[in-house]
């Protein structure tokens, strides 16, 4: 029987190998040292405040001084501005022939019969109404200016460019109405107006701002003029400015290199919510099929990572490895776009009294995974011995 103990020796090799070590996880960046994009990426064995580290790395920018600035621009204010494709009432005293529906062409004009087109993307009903009856006289079809009247019946959609401190800075497609958001009614009537077309709906379809955005010089582009806008009071609660937007114009959210707390609130312009990517919840199974949770999971913005393991039921448990589970972040910096990977002991956190401290935000497309001990559960063990066991008798 001496050929047994090897026996024995293998089958305790075969139950620790489900014991695995557990390697604190290697960062380009030092998150330890407060270096990452949020100070709360730092390690619990660590001192300093997060508050203050972030604070500490704000760095403003300046405008860019290439564009002249115009403070005049048409629709900085919210009024009406016209784009390409919008649809005009056009009304010329006494006169069917000119009056009616028109929409401004993809080369911003208005074109009238028998007279030259009009300059109308980018300038206000009442401007156009001065370009219309100049052209009418210009045309000698009339002797005399003759009132005209415009009214903006729909809003077009826009294609407008957004770059920047958002998280997703792309040409977007802002305004417009769909069979859900038409009323018949609205599209009827006289006149129109429009919260689809604006700066803040541009800023939250480009996936809203992010939280090292400089919100005090928000600049908006159009036609070679420049004009920055304060949006501070939007992340507050507080009364913004918001211009209507026309095709064309290019959005720039400039950004101050550090991560600031306060714009980490759901708002006007922040993301409508954070998609977090995540693995199976606590202990991993054989089948997929047994595992099958959805692959990613919607989140209020603003929710942090105590938060989000709770709502991924990766706390608490009947099984004895339970209690030193862990939980894994995957997060990117969007300002230099290095990964980070952060480690948290579950258990340690939750008993901390400063753990506001290494509790970060979550931020869109994070990926999140819980582990449980590193420690082989008594259930496994035991079927591990129990089939070593039984290839030992087999073999005998």
């Amino acid at each position: 029987m001496h050929h047994r103990l090897p026996a024995v020796v293998l089958l305790l090799a075969l139950a620790l190998a489900g014991c695995a070590s557990h390697e604190t996880p290697r960062n380009v960046e030092a998150p330890e040292d407060g270096e990452a994009y949020q100070a709360r990426y730092r390690s619990p064995l660590t001192e300093g405040i997060s508050g203050f580290i972030d604070s500490e790395r704000c760095i403003d920018t300046p405008p860019a001084a290439t564009i002249v600035s115009h403070p005049g621009l048409p629709g900085a204010r919210g009024a009406e501005v016209l784009s390409v494709g919008d649809l005009l009432q056009v009304f010329v005293e006494q006169d069917e022939t000119f009056s009616g529906d028109y929409v401004i062409g993809m080369d911003g004009r208005l074109r009238l019969p028998f007279a030259r087109p009009v300059a109308a993307a980018g300038q206000s009903p009442a401007e156009v109404e001065a370009a219309i009856a100049s052209a009418l006289v210009a045309a000698e079809i009339y002797g005399y200016r003759p009132q005209v009247s415009v009214l903006l019946a729909d809003y077009a959609e826009a294609d407008v460019f957004v770059s920047g401190a958002v998280f997703e800075p792309r040409q977007v497609v802002i305004g417009g109405a769909n069979a859900q958001t038409r009323d018949l009614v609205r599209q009827t009537s006289r006149g129109a107006a429009t919260t689809s077309r604006t700066l803040s709906a541009a800023l939250r379809n480009a996936g809203g701002v992010r939280p090292d955005a400089d919100l005090a010089r928000v600049t908006l582009i159009r036609g070679g003029t420049r004009q920055e806008f304060d949006l501070s009071g939007a992340v507050a609660g507080l009364p913004h400015a918001d211009p209507v937007l026309i095709a064309g114009d290019t959005v720039a959210v400039p950004s101050r290199n550090c991560f600031q707390e306060a714009l980490m609130v759901p708002s006007a312009i922040s993301p409508p919510g954070v998609t977090v990517f995540l693995s199976n919840t606590a202990e991993t199974v054989l089948a997929n099929a047994q595992g099958a949770i959805p692959d990613a999971r919607e989140m209020r913005y603003g929710t942090r990572f105590l938060q989000a393991v709770f709502g991924l039921n990766c706390v608490g448990g009947s099984k004895l490895t339970n209690a030193n589970r862990r939980a894994v972040l995957f997060s990117r910096n969007p300002i230099t776009g290095e990964s980070i990977v952060i480690d948290r002991s579950i258990e340690d956190i939750l008993r901390r009294a400063d753990r506001d401290e290494f509790n970060p935000y979550i931020l869109p497309e994070d990926a999140m995974a819980c582990y449980d001990s590193t420690v082989i559960s008594l259930k496994n063990l035991a079927a591990a011995l129990g089939i070593v066991g039984a290839a030992i008798y087999v073999a005998d």
